[in-house]
């Protein structure tokens, strides 16, 4: 019997998540975006369901339905894949469900794409095949449902057309939707993050509440490590690829309970959650939190990861490595470090460059490359010190790289100290995630506090004069040596750099790579105290 496998990609989540900076619309959004995979989708599987009136009742029926339905395949992070038996009901919902989700969330596009299956069809090859055709799709263009006239009223925020106006602010219909997220579902993500319900005053509304004693915030991105090679293997019968995928989910929420877990003691006292998930599913997790718990949690959820997989996916990993991996996925993860006042969508968007240029160096052998392995699990993170917004790799140039070879990029961080060899066979370092929260509580004292100024200075020479740098540092070296010993050996540590050969412009070349930069900005993130407007301490 033929059956129909369906997928469906929601595009532009990242846009419609982050368009305005207003946390009550990100809020909103996020919680649009998972209904659209789980309840909105399973309302036309399951209509008899759907006319439950109580709507956590209808919620939580709706989705214990979806989950126990063996042709449910993904329903997460965007992203829907179904097996349909009966052709009618599939042409149904290809006709209708991109109109529901226009008018549930305006401002989000569907792509749909569906694959005939045959029996005994290898399914991971057929789930490939659907993928290319939703690329296919989404390069059609659709005409917008949030186009208006040019002299129609226009909402301020987003420059589209207004359909309301509440308290002098004009709403365009994507934000009235966001708004318009009941009570009782915003919270659904939260207590699916942290494992705990969430109490109405606990709940952040505003940037603000996030906020402790600086504006200094953090978007984290973490994605997991090699699921194609397991895809690859387990995908090829399509209840083992169900298995796979909700196993999967359920490790990676998991993994953020406990390392909710983890930053509990450190925000226990607060009135307000400084902390809130916009994207959890599949192996994806997006959070928004106060800057100085961004670091523990980002340590914690890779940490988690691994032993969540390993618990969950144990045989698949094994089958799909051949054994040589023995325990858990990993994963990487990007930290943006920005005012509370900074674009959001320009957050995210460095975020998740970040989370790929920890994948890059985390990918430094040929074994793994080829898939033999997976990657250890590592973090990048960046402080935003401008509002000149570009890719991140012309960012570290411009800020990170003083002289062609000098640079304070010092990560990536690893959840394990790495000695390797880089692409000449010399050996190199790569510090754990551990020991830079470590160096940077060795600044925390009066007289570290005291020698941050002087480390500052010298870096800006290293920016225009390295060859008045080195005096200045020489010279408060000596200083310190004579006056306080245990400080000496802190910033001389801090201040020597990691030697790593690499090619530019064709030519092979020594950059000596120091972390100085990296610890005086985590520092000031957890330390600094400011009250109406922010200035460096």
């Amino acid at each position: 019997m033929a059956k129909f496998l369906y997928g469906a990609a929601v595009q532009g989540i990242q846009n419609f998540i982050f368009q305005t900076g207003k946390l009550q619309e990100i809020v909103g959004a996020s919680e649009l975006v998972e209904q659209i995979c789980t309840i909105k989708f399973a309302e036309l599987l399951y209509p008899e369901i759907a006319v439950e009136k109580y709507f956590k009742k209808r919620c939580d029926a709706l989705k214990q339905a979806l989950n126990a339905d063996e042709n449910a395949i993904i329903n997460a992070a965007g992203n829907i894949k179904y097996v349909f038996t009966d052709k009618t009901k599939c042409e149904e919902v290809v006709r209708i469900f991109p109109k529901i989700i226009s008018k549930f969330a305006p401002g989000i596009t569907l792509s749909q794409a569906v694959i005939k299956l045959e029996d005994n069809e290898d399914f991971a090859n057929k789930v490939d095949e659907l993928e290319e055709a939703l690329k296919a799709q989404r390069n059609r263009p659709m005409r917008s449902a949030t186009l208006g006239l040019m002299a129609i009223e226009r909402s301020r925020q987003t420059g589209l057309p207004a359909v309301e106006i509440v308290k002098d602010e004009h709403r365009d219909a994507g934000t009235k939707a966001k708004y318009g997220v009941s009570k009782e579902a915003r919270k659904e993500l939260c207590v699916k993050a942290f494992g705990v319900e969430i109490r109405d005053r606990e709940f952040p509304y505003d940037i603000e509440d996030i906020t402790d004693k600086n504006s200094w915030i953090a978007i984290i991105h973490a994605d997991g490590n090699g699921l194609g090679q397991i895809v690859q293997r387990v995908g090829k019968n399509k209840k083992k690829f169900r298995e796979f995928s909700q196993n999967l989910d359920k490790a990676t929420t998991n993994a953020a309970q406990r390392a909710f877990g983890e930053v509990l003691p450190q925000i226990s006292k607060c009135s307000v959650l400084p902390i809130r998930p916009i994207v959890l599913g599949g192996d994806d997790l997006t959070i928004i939190c106060r800057g100085d718990i961004a670091l523990p949690f980002a340590k914690a959820f890779l940490n988690y990861f691994e032993v969540e997989t390993a618990t969950g996916l144990r045989e698949q990993i094994k089958d799909a490595f051949d054994s040589k991996e023995t325990g858990g996925l990993t994963a990487c993860a990007g930290i943006a470090y920005i005012k509370a006042s900074f674009p959001f969508s320009f957050g995210y968007e460095l975020a998740e460059q970040l989370c790929s240029a920890a994948k890059k160096d985390a990918k430094y052998s040929e074994e793994i490359k080829k898939g033999e392995r997976l990657p250890q699990s590592c973090l990048m993170f960046h402080k935003v010190q401008d509002s000149f917004v570009e890719e991140y790799k012309q960012l570290a140039e411009r800020e990170l790289q003083p002289k062609e070879n000098i640079s304070f990029q010092f990560g990536p961080y690893y959840l394990e100290p790495q000695t390797r060899s880089d692409a000449y066979n010399e050996k190199v370092e790569r510090i754990s995630i551990d020991d830079l929260i470590r160096n940077t509580k060795k600044l925390d004292s009066k007289e570290g506090n005291a020698v941050k100024s002087h480390l500052r200075q010298w870096m800006t020479l290293m920016h225009y004069d390295p060859e008045k740098a080195k005096p200045r540092l020489d010279r408060l070296l000596s200083n310190l040596k004579s006056q306080n010993k245990s400080l000496f050996d802190v910033v001389n540590g801090l201040t020597k750099p990691r030697k790593e050969k690499r090619k530019i412009n064709g030519e092979e070349k020594e950059i000596d790579y120091y972390p100085i930069y990296d610890i005086l900005a985590i520092h000031t993130i957890n330390t600094q105290t400011t009250k109406k407007e922010d200035k460096e301490d």
